[in-house]
């Protein structure tokens, strides 16, 4: 695939400079499509950071993005501290309390009481994050990591589509 890249200047002063118009760049851009499968063991946060920076290197895009999407409407996917476990902890039960299980006003219970408030806790959140790659790396912050948010209480088998886009 080939994405086309051009420029056109302004007029005089807008960029400095006289009214111009630079060609066309044609940059070669690859594209892939992995999966990643994890098993939970029910509620809580699963790092997955270094399983996508994996893919990245196998592919060998050095300068791009990565998309990650979790096919599930009860877990999501987020960035979040990776070093001191306690602010998982504290995140997990941010969102306990402000979606309990069991409240008196959900309908939606045919597959369990935590059923329909994971489906809020995924609304909450997302099931995807795009993260820019430099260098062949991803460009998350010091303390930040990519964790699969498993919002339901028994273990399940989750699949995660990881798509690298770059040159």
């Amino acid at each position: 695939m080939l994405f086309a890249f051009g420029r056109s200047l302004g007029r005089r002063g807008d960029l400095g400079m006289t009214s111009a118009c630079v060609g066309a760049l044609f940059v070669p851009m690859r594209i892939h499509h992995e999966e990643l499968e994890l098993r939970t063991k029910g509620k809580g946060l699963y790092e997955i950071t270094d399983q996508v920076q994996a893919k990245i290197d196998v592919c060998g895009v050095r300068s791009g993005i990565v998309t990650v999407f979790v096919q599930h409407t009860s877990c999501s996917i987020v960035i979040m501290e990776n070093a001191d476990s306690t602010a998982r902890d504290d995140l997990e039960e941010f969102f306990n309390r402000l979606v309990p299980e069991d409240a008196d006003y959900f309908t939606h219970g045919s597959e369990g009481s935590d059923d329909m408030p994971s489906h809020i806790r995924m609304a909450l959140t997302r099931t995807s994050e795009t993260i820019p790659i430099a260098k062949g790396r991803m460009q998350l912050g010091t303390w930040q990591g990519i964790f699969l948010f498993e919002h339901r209480r028994a273990p399940h088998h989750r699949k995660l589509f990881v798509t690298i886009i770059g040159e």
